[in-house]
């Protein structure tokens, strides 16, 4: 039984080690060398240099002067990162429907004017439940809305949504998206017109 016991503590010991300790400190350390930023979150600062998150994470943003990112799933608060999942609710589900048509009656209700389709990706939550991009048809969407509450021209907000459009990863993997925080950065250090 000794011949047995003895190699495989020995063995479990070991890859413990290996598996538990040198690998995770080795493909750390190559990514805060080769990728300084995304190892530390992709975090994302105001002027003064604090911290207001991460271009990774969706944002809560509700006043009407700011792009509004997809509804979050995660609770008991929208964009909770500890709490990351989708309501796994069906098309059918009766929450879903109603939920989504809750989301509808605010998005008319902020702008009511905008006789547009509603993108589906304004209405109903990513798998994470943390998607911090939006459509480019859902930003095109909102930019009456903001280009009226904070006092600037249309064209500008389209040319202020084209410039933070991001292309398809690798030019053919996904669509184009906008990064909702970084649009709103970009937005508060906007000239009016």
């Amino acid at each position: 039984m000794k011949t047995l016991v003895r190699p495989a503590v020995t063995l479990f010991v070991l890859l413990s080690v290996i598996t538990g300790l040198l690998y995770p400190l080795l493909v750390t350390g190559l990514a805060k060398a080769v990728f300084p930023r995304q190892a530390a979150g992709s975090l994302v600062r105001d002027a003064q240099g604090q911290v207001i998150g991460s271009s990774l994470i969706g944002q809560n943003f509700s006043d009407p002067k700011y792009f509004w990112g997809r509804p979050s799933a995660t609770s008991p608060m929208p964009y909770n990162a500890a709490n990351s999942g989708g309501s796994n609710q069906g098309p059918l589900n009766p929450a879903l429907i109603d939920a989504v048509k809750g989301r509808i009656e605010a998005l008319k209700a902020a702008d009511p004017n905008n006789a547009a389709p509603i993108p589906v990706d304004l209405v109903t939550a990513s798998a994470s439940g943390l998607d911090p991009h939006i459509s480019v048809a859902a930003a095109l969407y909102q930019s009456g809305r903001v280009a009226r509450v904070r006092g600037l021209s249309e064209d500008a907000m389209r040319k202020l949504i084209a410039d933070h459009t991001e292309g398809k990863l690798l030019g053919v993997i996904g669509e184009p998206r906008v990064n909702v925080l970084e649009l709103n950065l970009a937005l508060d250090g906007a000239p009016a017109r």
